[in-house]
């Protein structure tokens, strides 16, 4: 069983929130991937305790910012392979053994909510401790793991032992919350009923709106995501050949990088085609009003947070038609939908460039229709209704 690294002391405050991640923070400070109030949204909580199932030791002034003024606090409790050849691969009556340090903090700092973000071994320990101290807790699901995850054969096996327990561990959440409508039909597939989409807070500071649609010279284009096979952007590195006007600038990394570069090489268009492997959310935001037109490649059901961005920027958005079900928030978003291929990104690319007043009115448009639905002020009040909704169930007589 691993053990819990405990904080110090903690202070007496009024709301108190735990939080419960598998992410490794120290990763998403490097990337410039941390969002003001993420954790804490209209700094409802007094006090927020991270707890980590990993053993990963972040700069904690690097983190105050996704607090806002709560006092913040890390805790680790890290599943390693010891534990799963002890847990027999993730059985649940061998797990809440590793479980029962969590047990233990949230019985120290008594939270007045857990927050889950994602549905792996986190909401089982969020599940454990409401059983055991009648906690609530809000579980957020970020993919369709149907549609967006390829498990190992060995993930496979073992997540069909551990799935059972997963499940009612979903189906135990004081409220289930999708950011993207596409995952409703994975948390229906398995009879979770008690949810709502809540779409993600954007970074709350720096998107800024685009204002001049003229374009420039040469003509600036941006993509943003990571490079791999569902967002493979190869299509449109190819129809680059086609406007030698233009300079196109990558903002991603990923298993598929180096291709994309020799891609580019090969075309002779190197000097046409920027990549920048990795940029802060801060800084990216307060750069996309300086490029004309935003493009874009995805095989995924989920809305992703670059297209969001860029859309409440106000930039004209190309994207491609995916294979399978449309994107739910994109029917009747004002987009350009091009078929994955060189000729159906060159085409709509053209359309863009030649056309001031499409261009221009794509991009006003889109810009009023992302800041109706995700504006960031709305999308953080959404969340503080919901803690509130919750806590004061709890604590209704």
């Amino acid at each position: 069983m691993a053990d819990l690294k405990f904080s110090n002391t903690f202070p007496v405050t009024q709301k108190r929130l735990l939080v419960i991640i598998p992410d490794r923070l120290s990763v998403l400070i490097k990337k410039g991937e941390i969002t003001n109030r993420y954790y804490n949204p209209g700094n409802l909580f007094d006090e927020v305790h991270i707890l980590m199932i990993n053993s990963d030791r972040p700069e904690i002034l690097e983190l105050q910012k996704t607090v806002g003024k709560a006092s913040l606090f890390i805790h680790n409790l890290p599943f390693t392979v010891k534990d799963f050849l002890s847990t027999l691969g993730m059985r649940p009556r061998l797990l809440a053994r590793w479980a029962t340090p969590a047990t233990a903090l949230a019985q120290q700092i008594q939270p007045d909510l857990i927050r889950c973000h994602g549905d792996g071994l986190n909401i089982f320990l969020a599940y454990q401790i409401k059983s055991q101290l009648n906690i609530p807790y809000l579980v957020s699901l970020h993919i369709n793991a149907d549609e967006d995850h390829r498990p190992s054969l060995k993930q496979s096996i073992f997540g069909y032992l551990y799935e059972k327990k997963r499940i009612e561990a979903l189906k135990g959440a004081d409220r289930v919350l999708p950011v993207y409508q596409s995952i409703i039909p994975y948390l229906e597939k398995r009879g979770v009923k008690n949810y709502e989409v809540a779409y993600n807070v954007l970074n709350p500071r720096n998107i800024i709106a685009k204002e001049d649609y003229n374009l420039h010279t040469p003509v600036k284009l941006i993509s943003v995501g990571r490079h791999f096979e569902l967002k493979n952007p190869k299509n449109i590195i190819t129809a680059m050949k086609e406007f030698p006007e233009a300079v196109f600038t990558l903002v991603g990394h990923g298993p598929f990088q180096q291709r994309l570069e020799n891609l580019a090489e090969r075309l002779n268009i190197a000097e046409q085609v920027k990549f920048i492997h990795s940029i802060a959310n801060d800084q990216l935001c307060k750069i996309l009003p300086s490029f004309d037109i935003f493009v874009i490649h995805s095989q995924h059901w989920e809305l992703s947070k670059a297209v969001l961005e860029a859309l409440l920027t106000g930039l004209p958005v190309i994207i491609n038609r995916r294979d399978g079900e449309p994107i739910p928030e994109l029917q009747g978003a004002p987009v350009l939908l091009v078929n994955n291929s060189v000729e159906g990104y060159t085409n709509g690319i053209r359309k863009l460039i030649e056309d001031d007043s499409v261009r221009s009115q794509l991009g006003k448009k889109a810009k009023a229709y992302a800041s109706k639905h995700w504006t960031p002020s709305k999308t953080e009040a959404r969340y503080v209704a919901i803690y509130k909704e919750i806590l004061y169930k709890v604590r209704k007589p």
